[in-house]
This record gives C-alpha cells, sequence and structure tokens, in this order.
C-alpha cells in the first residue's frame, strides 16, 4: 500500500468517526433535555419542616422514650 492511500483512509475514518461521535452527543443532549422536560426540573430535595411538625415530631420522640423506658421496666 502507498502512503497516500493509507492516509486517505486514515482520515476519512476520522471523519466517520468524529460524524458519528457528534450525532451521538446531540441525541444524547436531546435524550437529556427530554428528561429534564418531563421531570419539570424540580429538586429533589428534602421540604424543612414547619414549626407544627417540628413539635409533633419532638412530642412522637418523647412518648417513644416514655414507652422504651416502660419497656425496660424503669419508674418515670
Amino acid at each position: 500500500m502507498n502512503l497516500t492511500l493509507t492516509l486517505a483512509l486514515a482520515a476519512t475514518t476520522l471523519a466517520a468517526v468524529a460524524i458519528v461521535s457528534a450525532t451521538l452527543l446531540s441525541g444524547w443532549r436531546g435524550w437529556l433535555a427530554l428528561q429534564r422536560q418531563r421531570l419539570g426540573e424540580q429538586p429533589v430535595s428534602q421540604p424543612t419542616p414547619n414549626a407544627g411538625t417540628r413539635i409533633e415530631i419532638a412530642d412522637l420522640k418523647e412518648r417513644i422514650r416514655k414507652l422504651e423506658a416502660i419497656a425496660a421496666g424503669v419508674e418515670l
């Protein structure tokens, strides 16, 4: 094989790989955009509890502590 044919084949192969990669990247970005649109770009963070919720949680923790003490036989 001569050098010119080898270089032409290498350049053509490189161009084909670049075109396929660009096409796949474009499709991937489109798919990601579709998924973002479907999800509505909503954050996945937990909402902060309000004061009433925190009081209820503290009350439940106190009840659990008392029930555990009763189960262990400890007088309060």
